[in-house]
């Protein structure tokens, strides 16, 4: 189980990123542009929600279709590249995944490169397909 301390440790870990807010509400930016936020929580919700920026839509729908406890979307974010997130549900190990490709996505293309060749993979996020065991 994740928490909003943990999604803030691991977003400002992420080079030149800064905490702030979207529409008045939590948000994480690299160089200005937001990559994970904070959904704020509506009459329905049981949980925190984090909004976590996606490379498509079709991996938006990889990730519902894996694993609908933990990822949805809401007709607000139809034909956006953007998926919600459980925080309660997703474990430390998965939210640093989601949060680092949302970061690679966002940010722009030479410091995504240079934070790649320093962390020893490619210089593009890596889109993983839910499930996927032979990507990195």
């Amino acid at each position: 189980m994740a928490t909003w301390d943990d999604v803030r440790r691991l977003a400002l870990a992420l080079p030149e990123t800064a905490e702030g807010t979207s529409y008045g509400n939590l948000a994480w930016k690299v160089r200005g542009t937001t990559f994970v936020w904070n959904r704020p929580v509506h009459k329905g919700d049981a949980e925190p929600i984090l909004g976590v920026h996606v490379a498509d839509e079709g991996v938006k729908a990889a990730l519902i279709a894996d694993d609908p406890d933990v990822y949805f979307t809401i007709p607000h974010f139809d034909g956006y590249p953007s998926v919600l997130v459980r925080l309660e549900r997703i474990g430390v190990d998965e939210l640093e995944e989601a949060i680092t490709e949302a970061w690679l996505l966002r940010a722009p293309k030479r410091l995504a490169a240079a934070f790649s060749a320093q962390a020893g993979s490619s210089t593009s996020p890596t889109r993983i397909t839910p499930g996927d065991t032979t990507s990195a």
